[in-house]
């Protein structure tokens, strides 16, 4: 009997000791509360990119640029998983963007709309869309008319369509002035639709969706770019 319990409690002692040794592929161990960790690294410089959690736990990390100009446009895209703390390749964009609005929909794709791109002689808007399959890792074209493609907002609405809010005329700032086109994007049909206009032209401004299920729009720059806003508006689906 005293030899049974031995065995008992000397397994036990051994199980402890192996858990406490291995990770068993969860996530990697957390650190201090209200400190900062390393964790991996992309396998692209870039800047101007999204990033979007995806239902599965990964982020995926889409477009911008490896320069400080739109001449490092990237097409790529990576998938951070937090269970390795590694970044691997996750697709390829259709089109390089810079600084595009990313939004998860409710069936687990990605929307990413808008954004900046090089031309052949100037810096333009994109009013493109794209679409993120996570489970084929594939971004495929959807509609066109994302309203003011950069300095705009995307905001999910609670029918799973997506409000495309404000934004610039033009990449080329000293040209360029605010907006106040609105559009929805509707994921059944991958379609853009107008709907209404911003009481005030504004970019760069922010989008919050509230319990209502209306929309806040806040601040931003006016049009001419050459004054912030304080005014606000709502927006009634």
């Amino acid at each position: 009997m005293k030899t049974s319990r031995m065995l008992v409690l000397l397994g036990a002692a051994l199980l402890a000791l192996t858990t406490a040794r291995c990770n068993c592929g969860t996530e990697t161990a957390p650190s201090a509360p209200g400190t900062f960790t390393a964790t991996g690294s992309m396998g692209s410089i870039r800047g101007g990119h999204t990033a979007t959690l995806l239902p599965s736990g990964k982020v995926l990390i889409a477009g911008g640029s490896s320069k400080s100009d739109l001449s490092g446009l990237l097409l790529s895209a990576e998938l951070y998983d937090p269970a390795t703390g590694k970044f691997t390749y996750g697709g390829s964009l259709g089109s390089g963007r810079a600084s595009p609005n990313a939004t998860l929909l409710p069936s687990g794709k990605v929307l990413i709309a808008g954004g900046y791109a090089q031309g052949e002689y100037t810096d333009h808007i994109l009013l493109s869309a794209e679409l993120y399959d996570p489970a084929r890792e594939t971004f495929t074209p959807t509609g066109s008319g994302a309203a003011g493609g950069g300095g705009s907002t995307a905001t999910l609405l609670p029918s799973g369509k997506v409000l495309i809010a404000g934004g610039y005329t033009e990449a080329y700032l000293v040209r360029s002035t605010a907006i106040a086109i609105a559009a929805l994007y509707d994921p059944n049909t991958g379609t853009f639709t107008g709907t209404g206009s911003l009481v005030t032209a504004r970019s760069g401004h922010t989008a919050t969706r509230i319990l209502s299920g209306r929309v806040l729009i806040v601040g931003g720059v006016g049009e001419g770019l050459s004054s912030f806003l304080a005014s606000a508006e709502l927006y009634t689906p």
